[in-house]
């Protein structure tokens, strides 16, 4: 007897591949990771709540929007680069054009207090917990 293993991201990547074959699109056109998905995300948690931090290099603040609906973080935007005219590529792999990334938020999420900074590409959002969320120290007394 032997034993099957599943290894459930290959396959679901598997999955991905074969209904961009389907649709007709190029591979890795779609999915959350890979290198034609921009932007690039880290998404972790720390004491006061969520951070996301984006790679944005060449986007500029006023081309970026940040939003909460629901329980959900979107990140979107356009990248464009200058009108170069009369030019031959050997090779483009910077990407430009309209983009979108959207993050499910904890339940705990506070999305009235999100804030967000750009500082060299790098995007940071920081989502705090409620403050119900949050522990809290509770002082014992002696009866």
């Amino acid at each position: 007897m032997s034993l099957v293993t599943f290894d459930s991201v290959g396959g679901l990547m598997r999955l991905q591949e074969e209904l961009d074959r389907f649709f007709g699109k190029p591979p890795q056109e779609f999915g959350l990771t890979g290198p034609n998905v921009f932007p690039l995300v880290n998404v972790f948690t720390n004491p006061d709540g969520l951070v996301v931090q984006a790679e944005v290099p060449g986007v500029k603040p006023d081309q970026l929007h940040v939003q909460v609906e629901s329980s959900r973080l979107t990140i979107s935007g356009e990248r464009t680069f200058g009108n170069e005219k009369d030019v031959s590529y050997h090779r483009r792999e910077r990407r430009s054009g309209r983009f979108s990334r959207t993050i499910q938020l904890p339940p705990e999420s506070d999305g009235e207090q999100v804030r967000a900074e750009v500082r060299n590409g790098l995007l940071t959002i920081h989502v705090p917990k409620q403050a119900t969320a949050k522990p809290r120290q509770i002082e014992v007394r002696a009866a």
